[in-house]
């Protein structure tokens, strides 16, 4: 109860739009809205916010993922009666992707592939089209072949996009197309040329994380290993930089900062390193993200739990 006292008015809340109060704002207004007349309004000021991004793509993305995943059919019915609005295309085309990312398959391919393909010839400096089209083709199970030329088109717009280097990483898992060689290899190209703070800083952690899910959910050495797993000197090494960056103030300025502060967070409680883990906890000021507290169950629930104990 202390620390509920200590942090009045920020109480832990499951939020998919983290820190952005403009994108929570519509967000708001989305779940409160009904009615083909109030939904017009909501285009406008999807529009519009969209349009506030200008060319900073990273918010773009993290802006046009939440809302298609908040509005799906918003953004299709958007889409149809407005074919050639870039905005109304990319929605549309990440709420395809993210619907499936939960059943593992595209409902039509063709017609999915299509979109993102109308979306970047209609926003041709934007690589958020770009990246459903590469989520899109990993979905589908799609050769490296097919993936590289997203890729470099990707890259050529957004060299250090987070949604695509996070989408090939679980892609090159050993549950789906990869191995952990492959998912090895693509973790120390690009970690040995990202500069410091670029917005896919959470790799390596977020490889740690599911290294240790993957012991601790083995058998045998394996689970005995994951005991240890945060004392390695490895990952403790990595702990010790990143808990004594990422939560100092304007270290973090991505638009998916408060994710990676949750992921940090996660991973201290799991070490079992109290102190640090409170200080990057106070950092997230109560806004938490369903990835990766989702692991043990209902994510607020797993938060809540691991904050109190840290109080």
């Amino acid at each position: 109860m202390g620390l509920f006292r200590r942090r009045t008015g920020n109480t832990p809340r499951l939020a998919p739009e983290l820190d952005d109060a403009a994108l929570g704002r519509v967000l708001r207004g989305l779940t409160t809205t009904s009615g083909t007349g109030p939904q017009d309004i909501l285009v406008a000021r999807i529009e519009q916010l969209l349009r506030d991004t200008g060319d900073d793509w990273d918010r773009r993305g993290h802006r046009v993922t939440v809302l298609a995943g908040a509005a799906p059919a918003l953004a299709r019915r958007w889409s149809r009666k407005h074919p050639h609005s870039a905005d109304a295309l990319a929605l549309h085309a990440w709420a395809d992707v993210l619907a499936a990312r939960l059943t593992g398959r595209l409902d039509d391919p063709a017609a999915t592939l299509d979109l993102c393909r109308r979306a970047a010839d209609a926003a041709p400096a934007d690589p958020t089209p770009w990246v459903a089209l590469l989520a899109a083709l990993c979905v589908e199970g799609r050769p490296s072949g097919a993936l590289t030329p997203v890729w470099r088109e990707i890259a050529a717009r957004d060299p250090w996009n987070r949604e695509a280097c996070l989408t090939v990483f679980d892609h090159l898992s050993p549950d789906r197309h990869g191995s952990l060689a492959a998912r090895r290899e693509f973790l120390d190209d690009l970690t040995t040329v990202m500069p410091e703070r670029m917005p896919p800083v959470c790799l390596p952690l977020a490889a740690a994380v599911d290294q240790y899910h993957r012991e601790l959910s083995g058998h045998g050495l394996g689970a005995l290993v994951a005991a240890r797993f945060w004392e390695q000197p490895h990952t403790a090494h990595l702990l010790d930089r990143v808990a004594a960056r990422w939560p100092q103030p304007g270290h973090l300025l991505h638009a998916a900062r408060i994710a990676d502060l949750n992921l940090l967070a996660y991973a201290l409680t799991k070490a079992g390193r109290t102190d640090q883990a409170r200080q990057v906890f106070d950092a997230t000021d109560g806004l938490v993200s369903a990835w990766p507290w989702q692991y043990e169950g209902d994510p607020l629930d797993r938060y809540v739990h691991h904050w109190r104990r840290c109080a």
